[in-house]
């Protein structure tokens, strides 16, 4: 899916046709044909398109024939995830920026909030025709999102460990691990945009280091990258560990359960025993004794209870 849209009076609109200084943001569906269309028209190379769609991509930037490619690694949620529980939560795809002619096109393999943001119009001071700002804006909020799900997931991991404390099943855990998958996508697509972002700024790719409100807005997000990266980093190492401890505890809980039951099973087997030796189809004390049963049983209760006070005592319940 294909559309056009340039700014208005400080307002993204849509346009029926491309014009300079226009959009192009490309979202599924694809069809291969579309795509050469595009290519041919703008004379973008095809494998700028094609390597956009790949989600195994990574941050990178280039140039051929005047045609600037950046692809840039994004996170979103997760759907499959949502379904079955077992992937990880977020995952990070590419976006490429391409700057050819007098448009910018943007292309995923997802939607994704990054490109929803400018969309929906809620970046402030966007300027479609102002392409060195748009992809510097893309890089802004992007890292937003970044800080955004790094503290869903970190809220999400009290919420679970609080549950750990009395858990025995692995149901918990599992969900870590889903948390652990999507910091490690984190961390990858994280270290590898600061790399790209600090090359673009060490090169002046988008060629605005005489630009200083610009390169300025350029230095920041690399800062608020490295935090979002370290920060990532913070919560692998504090996952990583809690996993361990919480393992140990679910064993733990299980063993006490079980030393429990086995107490209370130990317990339960002296009337049993008791009863057993009475059942004999023999000469046992007390037969002749009217209130034999009652006899038999006061001396199961206190056999029990002399049980019970033992593991008290050794504190096995």
């Amino acid at each position: 899916m294909i559309k056009y849209y340039k700014t208005y009076n400080g307002k993204l609109q849509v346009i029926p046709q491309p014009e300079a200084g226009c959009w192009i943001n490309i979202y599924p569906p694809f069809n291969h044909e579309s795509l050469k269309q595009l290519s041919d028209q703008y004379e973008i190379p095809l494998d700028f398109l094609i390597d956009s769609l790949d989600i195994d991509e990574r941050s990178r930037y280039t140039r051929e024939d005047n045609v600037d490619l950046m692809v840039l690694k994004t996170p979103i949620l997760n759907e499959d995830e949502v379904q079955n529980n077992q992937d990880a939560i977020f995952m990070t795809i590419p976006i490429g920026i391409i700057q050819a002619k007098d448009v910018l096109l943007t292309i995923s393999p997802y939607e994704n909030p990054v490109i929803d943001c400018f969309l929906n119009n809620n970046v402030r001071n966007f300027d479609s025709t102002d392409r060195q700002k748009f992809v510097l804006q893309l890089f802004d909020r992007n890292v937003f999102y970044f800080l955004y799900y790094l503290k869903e997931i970190n809220n999400e991991r009290n919420t679970l460990e609080s549950e750990l404390y009395h858990s025995m099943r692995n149901s918990e855990l599992t969900k870590l691990l889903t948390i652990e998958k999507s910091l490690v996508y984190f961390v990858t697509s994280l270290r590898s945009n600061e790399l790209m972002m600090m090359k673009i700024q060490r090169t002046d790719f988008l060629k605005i280091k005489e630009i200083e409100d610009k390169s300025e807005l350029l230095e920041d997000v690399i800062v608020d990258n490295s935090q979002a990266l370290e920060m990532a980093n913070i919560y692998t190492n504090i996952l990583s560990g809690t996993m361990d401890a919480f393992a140990s505890i679910i064993s733990n809980n299980l063993n006490v359960v079980m030393k429990r039951l086995t107490s209370v099973t130990i317990i339960l087997t002296v009337p049993m025993l008791v009863a057993s030796l009475y059942g004999m189809n023999v000469h046992i004390p007390l037969e002749g004794m009217q209130y034999a049963f009652y006899y038999v049983m006061l001396i199961c209760v206190g056999l029990m209870m002399l049980l019970s006070w033992f593991f008290v005592k050794k504190r096995w319940f």
